[in-house]
């Protein structure tokens, strides 16, 4: 019998000494546009062992063949992660994001003007700034220095479809040399060193680990019920200085104003959801977007300020500088992450000539997410 030799060459990724992040890898040598079966599993394999791959050298890869990738791994999927949400202008996602005509899965994001980019014409992009969504920003004199994680989230739209199971992102141009420091200012004094414009990641496997005993039971056994229409619910709200969830000031859209709500539509899912592959335990709660806690036993806590309070309780321990992954973007890197396992946040603040330019695909899930064995 004949073994198929597997060709992409994986390595662990480069992290400062002391870091405690455990995740993540980077891959060379591989032809996504030729990509055999053989070679597509061992990538499969990686990524819900490693939850984070950077693709090397992929700078010629067509907006088509990222979106055919990111379906590779959930052949049944087809529709961009949140549906037409983005049709919604009052949506929290709708500034930060175009869609590529001839590829509606596969959205740009970035900074700075662009005269013409795969049928977009004259568009302007705006990086998302912590200052549009926070409740205290940092003073714009030391913007330029010290940034913020904007929002740590899932990809998902949270009503009506299901979370993404891949995202891929693209770096088509990115501005170089600058760094800053994200700031928590949270009373912990935690601050964390970044390449300008990364994207953090942290593993919810990790953050399901570190619980304690009593912890671990609790999201284990809780689900979350998310807020309808979310990202439109949580437009005048705003964000802790963490990223990590949001103030409860009563600013959150009532049900009369939101879009129709269909009650089968709202998404009630486990805190913890399990890896296809390792079988492994993630902590993957959407912070922002949560609206209550149902309990095994029936219970169900609704008071928003207290659900909050509990999410960022159990989250919070695994945001720490030292297990962040803060990438360093380099153009041609093509990033999968599994959005069922990590979440991840925009962070930065670019000046007006610091053009950078992003492709984003991602799909809602074809199945549900699987919760814990109870």
């Amino acid at each position: 019998m004949t073994v198929a030799k597997l060709n992409l060459d994986i390595k662990p990724l480069s992290v400062p000494v002391g870091s405690g992040v455990d995740f993540g890898a980077e891959v060379y040598n591989i032809d996504i546009e030729n990509l055999s079966d053989a070679d597509f599993e061992q990538l499969k394999t990686a990524l819900y062992q490693k939850q984070v791959l950077v693709l090397k050298g992929q700078a010629g890869l067509s907006p088509k063949a990222q979106f055919e990738l990111t379906k590779r791994f959930d052949p049944g999927a087809d529709t961009y992660g949140h549906g037409k949400t983005l049709d919604a202008k009052r949506s929290v996602l709708h500034p930060d994001l175009k869609t590529i005509p001839h590829q509606s899965q596969v959205q740009v994001i970035g900074n700075g003007y662009f005269s013409e980019y795969e049928g977009l014409q004259n568009i302007t992009l705006k990086h998302p700034h912590h200052r549009k969504f926070h409740k205290h920003p940092i003073p714009e004199a030391e913007d330029v220095d010290f940034t913020r994680f904007f929002r740590w989230h899932i990809d998902a739209a949270l009503y009506d479809l299901d979370p993404p199971r891949v995202t891929s992102l693209m770096a088509v141009c990115v501005p170089h040399g600058r760094r800053q420091t994200v700031r928590y200012d949270d009373g912990t004094n935690d601050e964390l060193n970044v390449p300008l414009g990364t994207t953090a990641f942290v593993s919810g496997e990790h953050m399901y680990n570190i619980l304690s005993d009593a912890d671990k039971e609790f999201v284990r056994t809780s689900k979350i019920e998310y807020a309808p229409h979310p990202y439109i619910w949580m437009t005048n709200a705003r964000s802790l200085p963490d990223g990590l969830g949001l103030y409860s000031d009563n600013l959150e859209l009532s049900e009369s104003e939101l879009p129709p709500v269909d009650p089968a539509k709202i998404k009630t899912l486990p805190m913890c959801w399990k890896n296809p592959l390792t079988g492994a335990l993630a902590l993957q709660i959407h912070p922002s977007a949560i609206r209550k806690i149902h309990l095994r036993s029936g219970v169900v806590i609704d008071d928003l300020a207290e659900v909050r309070r509990i999410v960022h309780r159990l989250q919070r321990p695994a945001i720490a500088p030292r297990f962040v992954y803060a990438h360093d973007w380099r153009e041609g890197d093509l990033v999968l992450f599994h959005n069922r396992g990590v979440l991840h946040s925009v962070v930065g603040a670019f000046s007006s000539d610091e053009k950078r330019l992003m492709r984003q695909c991602n799909m809602a899930g074809s199945e549900a997410v699987e919760g814990p064995d109870l």
